[in-house]
């Protein structure tokens, strides 16, 4: 018996020997599941991370974002000092959204993203990891931070800049300048604005003399759009949100310079008139439509006791978006300047050479490119109740749905989803995201490190 006893012993040892080596060489096995063909690796809650790990996942399936952010830390990759490189906000995230649309295959099913963390407290945001955030307010801060980086960068060639100035195409514009040549155009790498850059029009008309003031452009790198009261019986839209936002409104008690002039005219032996006050109709309109589209919903009304509360009601929208009724457009013949102008102001998308996302060329017609963020969510929830966020891009469109009439020119397609459970003062993103690459018509849900396959009847409910 004592003999058995020592064999069994010895088995044991040597077991226990064997599963100690695998776990050195392999890790827990219960922790390394492998994921499963056609999803995306998930991210670590780092604690209450869950709104950038829901942002990261929707930039991800934006794949003119990614290219964008190729091109805008090209520098960094000519630059002598590699270690520098994780200080620079673009090239972290550059990294982690390669790795979530499986450009680069990451060695672990779940990621870390807690360098991005890190980098942004360079850029002197401190957002903690302990407390609740809002994925919509991230979005200003990533957008804002690239902007502020590329603004650091030098626009013109330093004259000690050695290196630089021996570069052909530095010294053929030296050459321009002794020729008296055109100077060839300054490159506009660094001032080439993100993907999620718009434009907005603010038009002001006199409804008395019907004058209009000059146009006035503002910049927005995301659509806020209210929730217009509810009518019973009639679903809510997306493009209710969209009509209610370029609606028009009265401004009262406005000076007219117009009207002003109309009634001095008027008056004899230069007496002085008052200012001629009027009401007048404002409107705003969408002057420059972004590539990459980023739309939030606010959710948050008060109560009448002066309490915020969260609205809760279903927003329909559908896989494709098309903007041509909010797209501004110069009334009346346009001048050759002004046509310059706009194109100037237009932003290339594909199939098209003036920022129109209209259907490309049949020979080169793409199965949908260019994404579009759309970001619908409140800041907070803790119930079942859920808000969601959109992400869509300029791609072709069933023409089918367009029988009677032509094919829209501004044209954006789903591509993620971010949604909002629970009310205003708790609760817990996910997000609903394409697949990358071919399988761009599989949709997934993703809440951290969770991933599964969705249907788009999901998602758009």
């Amino acid at each position: 018996r004592h003999r058995a006893m020592r064999s069994w012993g010895v088995l044991g040892g040597a077991a226990a020997a064997l599963a100690a080596g695998i776990y050195v060489l392999w890790g827990p096995i219960a922790g390394r599941k492998r994921r499963r063909r056609g999803l995306v690796p998930g991210l670590l809650n780092l604690g209450n991370t869950c709104f950038m790990n829901s942002l990261l996942q929707g930039l991800s399936s934006c794949p003119s974002f990614i290219r964008w952010l190729e091109e805008f830390t090209a520098q960094y990759r000519t630059e002598q000092d590699k270690s520098q490189e994780q200080q620079y906000l673009s090239v972290t995230l550059l990294q982690l959204l390669r790795a979530l649309s499986c450009q680069e295959v990451p060695e672990d099913d779940v990621l870390d993203a807690s360098c991005l963390l890190e980098v942004l407290r360079l850029n002197r945001w401190q957002i903690s990891s302990f407390e609740e955030q809002d994925a919509h307010e991230l979005f200003h801060v990533l957008t804002s931070s690239l902007e502020d980086e590329r603004d650091r960068q030098p626009r013109v060639t330093h004259l000690f800049d050695v290196h630089s100035l021996e570069q052909p195409e530095i010294i053929q514009k030296q050459i321009s300048c002794r020729t008296r040549g055109s100077l060839p155009p300054v490159s506009n790498h660094w001032k080439s604005q993100h993907p999620f850059h718009g434009r907005l029009t603010s038009n002001m008309v006199c409804k008395h003399c019907e004058h209009q003031s000059p146009v006035r452009f503002d910049t927005f790198d995301s659509l806020s759009l209210s929730i217009p009261a509810a009518v019973w019986g009639r679903p809510m839209t997306l493009d209710h949100c969209l009509h209610h936002f370029i609606s028009s409104e009265s401004v009262k008690d406005v000076v007219c310079d117009n009207c002003t002039k109309i009634q001095a005219e008027g008056i004899l032996n230069g007496q002085s008139i008052e200012n001629q006050r009027t009401t007048f109709v404002k409107q705003l309109k969408l002057g420059k439509l972004p590539q990459c589209l980023c739309i939030h919903l606010q959710r948050l009304s008060w109560s009448n006791q002066g309490t915020p509360l969260k609205r809760h009601e279903h927003v329909q929208f559908n896989e494709f978006l098309v903007m041509d009724i909010y797209k501004y457009r110069v009334p009346g013949p346009k001048s050759s300047q002004e046509q310059l102008s706009r194109k100037n102001s237009e932003e290339t998308t594909p199939g098209t050479k003036d920022g129109r996302a209209g259907k490309p060329p049949e020979a080169e017609q793409p199965p949908g490119t260019k994404p579009l963020f759309m970001n619908g969510a409140s800041s907070s929830s803790s119930s079942s109740s859920s808000s969601a966020s959109f992400l869509m891009a300029p791609g072709t469109f069933p023409l089918a749905a367009f029988p009677e009439c032509r094919a829209p020119l501004y044209l954006y397609r789903l591509m993620a989803v971010v949604v909002h459970h629970g009310d205003m003062h708790s609760g817990h993103f996910v997000t609903f995201r394409r697949a990358p690459g071919a399988r761009g018509g599989q949709w997934l849900w993703i809440s951290d490190e969770s991933v599964r396959r969705a249907s788009l009847h999901e998602v758009l409910a």
